[in-house]
């Protein structure tokens, strides 16, 4: 038994026959191709944990994936080799939450910006 979840228990003396939600680890992983508006979200997650005070670890930035194509200039084949070279950059951010299951809906009901994909992943510890 953790020392968050032992905390929790005797937080609520004056309500005995009140049960205290269960702690769980819940993942938050926001994806985008725009880095502002996915740094934006990030942040406005972490204050909204924070303001509930939450055991929050993030925001953890992982690796950019960067997608690439390589095509011709020309459609037809005929005259000089130009290329055309493009790319796509997917930037990735992980949240870790501590928290019952309740508050983080509340947390999670921010306007999140277009363009970025999140996922909610609960884990029981």
């Amino acid at each position: 038994q953790s020392k968050m979840q032992a905390s929790l228990k005797t937080d609520n003396p004056e309500k005995p026959g009140q049960e205290v939600a269960p702690v769980h680890r819940i993942r938050i992983t926001l994806t985008s191709r725009n880095v502002r508006s996915l740094e934006k979200v990030c942040s406005e997650l972490i204050s909204g944990a924070k303001k509930q005070k939450l055991k929050v670890k993030g925001p953890v930035r992982m690796p950019t994936k960067t997608l690439r194509i390589t095509t011709r200039k020309t459609p037809c084949g005929e005259g000089s080799k130009t290329w055309d070279r493009f790319q796509m950059r997917i930037h990735k951010r992980v949240i870790d939450l501590y928290s019952p299951s309740e508050i983080v809906k509340q947390i999670t009901s921010i306007s999140i910006e277009p363009g970025v994909e999140v996922e909610v992943t609960i884990a029981n510890d």
